[in-house]
């Protein structure tokens, strides 16, 4: 029996009990020891349209409780190898978007520092920003793989530069990631104009977009990232708008014509080999959400990239 921590069974103690952690994981107050960290970044105010994700993580790690330690399909058994713990929600600044980018990065620094891989329930995208600096000064410029409606290289939005729509502009003029290793999949929806996906392609990111892979599977393509990727160390960055609305209605910034839940398992599920060195879930919208089915999706979709990190053996 390994000494890892594990969830707690759902034949130990009801699943609608016990602690609201990921998982009903442990909560750790300290990273010693610890391989994984999940934990919640609970702040909206870098959205454009649709709040509501401040409550994201509160409602992914209740919705959870469904899950089971071994993966059925990939025969994955995370928790047996890797010692994962929930180390609870950063203590960010409610009025203050700068502020609260700030306690993401320093908060970020610690975490990485230890060799801990960080996986993050958001928040709006704007969370991501902060965590690509700190994790570049630990890694260097990082691959990176991003599902998302949309490309977010927004040079700025009323003026400011720093928002959940200008993430990875910031993140390319910053060096913090890969030009050529950068994968935006599931991209579409009406634009201001032609540059808002060309521009990012002169720069060398990768696009995929969503009407491309409609009837797909993405199998073969996240074969062809894994191949293309190598060694590098890789972040993966999940806005929940990269699903169809059908499957994740609560979202700040639905569009039709997404991807299904299919194609990413598919996708996550094909990057293994990968060396994830952190990921996160965000843009989940909890009161636009109403059964719950958005967020459990968000649940399922973060521990399979769990089951993809390195270390994590099949049998």
């Amino acid at each position: 029996m390994t000494q890892l921590n594990q969830p707690i069974s759902g034949n130990d103690l009801a699943r609608f009990s016990g602690p609201n952690t990921f998982m009903r994981l442990p909560q750790a107050t300290s990273l010693d020891g610890l391989d994984v960290a999940f934990l919640g970044v609970p702040m909206d105010i870098g959205t454009s349209w649709r709040s509501g994700t401040r409550f994201g993580p509160k409602e992914i790690r209740a919705e959870s409780a469904m899950l089971r330690p071994y993966n059925m399909t990939t025969k994955a058994a995370p928790f047996d190898y890797l010692n994962v713990a929930d180390i609870g929600d950063l203590a960010i600044n409610t009025f203050s978007l700068k502020d609260s980018m700030r306690i993401v990065e320093d908060s970020y620094d610690a975490i990485v520092s230890t060799g801990c891989t960080p996986i993050a329930m958001g928040g709006d995208h704007s969370i991501t920003l902060p965590i690509l600096r700190a994790m570049a000064r630990k890694y260097g410029p990082l691959a990176l793989i991003h599902i998302d409606a949309h490309a977010d290289t927004n040079n700025e939005m009323f003026g400011e530069k720093e928002t959940h729509g200008t993430v990875f502009r910031r993140a390319y003029e910053e060096g913090l990631i890969v030009p050529d290793k950068t994968y935006q999949i599931g991209l579409r929806g009406t634009g201001y104009s032609a540059e808002d996906f060309a521009e990012a392609t002169g720069w060398g990111f990768q696009h995929f977009p969503a009407a491309e892979l409609w009837g797909r599977s993405l199998s073969g393509m996240g074969a062809e990232i894994r191949r293309d990727i190598g060694t590098r160390p890789t972040y993966i960055s999940f806005d929940i708008d990269g699903l169809d609305p059908s499957f994740a209605p609560g979202t700040g910034t639905p569009e039709i014509g997404g991807l299904t839940t299919m194609q990413a398992l598919e996708l996550i599920r094909s990057l293994t080999g990968v060396s994830v060195v952190g990921a996160d879930m965000v843009e989940v919208s909890p009161p636009y959400d109403t059964n719950g089915n958005t967020a459990l999706t968000a649940a399922n979709l973060m521990y399979e990239m769990l089951c993809i990190l390195p270390g994590v053996a099949r049998k």
